[in-house]
């Protein structure tokens, strides 16, 4: 029933103009999307040209309170290092985030790339040296705060910012 009405129907095509906004943002930056930009709600970057692995693209937005999940992309080796990300629209745009603030996603985005290569030089190859410094970052945890900053000011159902609780559903 839901998906039948025209809200849901609007809300299907915010998602995929987030999406499209998202990867836009993120070509502007000068990165490579897997399938050249998006026609639903999920962007595939290529994170390879970057010299970021997926896997440690996400323990760096992990560490910025931005969810994402590594995955493996056209010329990867193994699955197990994954030379991508995967991105979706749904969640935020549940949340009431349009074009513009998905936008700002992708320049958060960008940043978690510049912090992770400028990390690495210091950390080396390995996923547990990397992460020990991503949890240490100054630069890092000024990202976190704008990045909480930022995202606080859209409501998340079921959620009472105000008392950082979950609402009681009736």
């Amino acid at each position: 029933l839901e998906v039948a009405t025209p809200e849901f129907k609007q809300y299907s095509v915010q998602v995929r103009a987030n999406a499209a906004a998202m990867a836009d943002q993120l070509v502007k930056h000068g990165y490579q999307l897997a399938t050249g930009g998006t026609e639903n709600h999920l962007v595939l970057w290529d994170l390879k040209p970057s010299k970021v692995s997926g896997a440690k693209m996400q323990v760096m937005c992990d560490a910025l309170s931005i969810t994402l999940n590594k995955n493996a992309v056209l010329g990867d080796k193994s699955a197990l290092t994954p030379g991508g990300v995967r991105l979706g629209s749904p969640a935020l745009t549940t949340r009431g985030l349009n074009e513009d603030h998905f936008r700002t996603v992708a320049d958060f985005l960008h940043s978690a790339v510049t912090m992770s290569q400028r990390i690495m030089e210091a950390s080396g190859p390995k996923l547990k040296d990397f992460t020990d410094l991503v949890h240490t970052d100054a630069e890092v945890k000024e990202v976190r705060l704008a990045v909480k900053t930022f995202v606080t000011q859209f409501p998340m159902p079921g959620f009472d910012v105000a008392d950082m609780k979950y609402k009681e559903l009736i």
